[in-house]
């Protein structure tokens, strides 16, 4: 096989060691690199001019991606509005070569692998929890437990080093159906108000239900996909109404960007007792 097909096949990046173990002799590898063929990154690693920048920039520091990085490329959540900039994981004495970097120097929690340019799992959600509030990186984790399939359990297990991780630890909850959920359930955990997560009501669940009966959805970017889906919507929403349920629906755009306005809309909801069932509602203005 020729050596930039091998390359090709391999995100157009590769250890020379992996390389060597394909076939590839030094002697080769070096003719590649003379004949402008392949580029050299450090000692150990060789490219196409077509290899992604960031692997590039992980290789040339003797990193390794992680936090939003790995994120984007395994297709986790990133928090809105997120610089580019990419984000490495670095062994504690290791060294930068190049600017627009955000580092997080670490010993890792597995073993160091020296043949790949991204982080584990593990030190992935250990440094977003670092780098971001904590609403933001319980999303980033919940999001990763659905994409790469980890249970909590397994979570648990890992003995997380920082405070931030462990604090993550106790936010997350399997059971969110989305990262716009995560946020919505972190910011309001302090509230001191009964909160459950995807109560079937009326037939269809609902993204939280505050007490007993204020019903809260959180319409995420794919909302009302379909005309169906809106006549569902309503109609479930009606029915509630006339169950005695209060409806608040929010936007991404409003969770995101005017929280300010969701939280004064939620705490006016509670201060007139919407989250209590009618009866009660009534004898408390008695």
């Amino acid at each position: 096989m020729d050596l930039t097909k091998w390359l090709s096949e391999r995100d157009n990046i590769g250890h020379r060691d992996d390389a060597a173990d394909a076939g590839f002799t030094a002697s080769h590898i070096r003719a590649a690199i003379r004949a402008g063929r392949v580029r050299r990154i450090r000692a150990k690693w060789i490219a196409l001019g077509t290899a992604a920048p960031d692997l590039v920039t992980a290789a040339t520091n003797g990193g390794v991606l992680t936090c939003v990085s790995l994120a984007r490329r395994r297709g986790w959540w990133v928090p809105p509005d997120t610089d580019a900039g990419v984000h490495l994981h670095l062994p504690p004495h290791g060294s930068l070569q190049v600017d627009d970097v955000t580092a997080h120097w670490a010993k890792s929690l597995s073993p160091r692998r020296p043949r790949t340019l991204e982080a584990s799992i593990e030190d992935a959600l250990a440094d977003a929890a670092q780098c971001f509030d904590l609403d933001q990186a319980v999303a980033i984790w919940e999001s990763a437990m659905r994409a790469e399939s980890t249970t909590l359990e397994s979570l648990r297990s890992v003995r997380w080093r920082s405070a931030a991780a462990r604090r993550c630890l106790e936010h997350v909850r399997p059971g969110a159906g989305s990262s716009l959920e995560t946020l919505f359930h972190v910011r309001l955990s302090s509230w001191g108000v009964r909160m459950r997560m995807q109560v079937n009501l009326a037939g269809h669940d609902v993204d939280f239900l505050i007490g007993t009966h204020l019903v809260i959805q959180i319409d995420g970017w794919a909302y009302h996909s379909s005309s169906a889906d809106r006549t569902r919507d309503i109609a479930h929403d009606a029915e509630l109404r006339m169950r005695g349920y209060t409806v608040l629906r929010f936007s991404y755009a409003q969770v995101i960007y005017d929280w300010e306005h969701v939280e004064r809309t939620l705490a006016a909801a509670i201060s007139r007792g919407l989250h209590l069932a009618p009866a009660l509602r009534n004898r408390a203005r008695i």
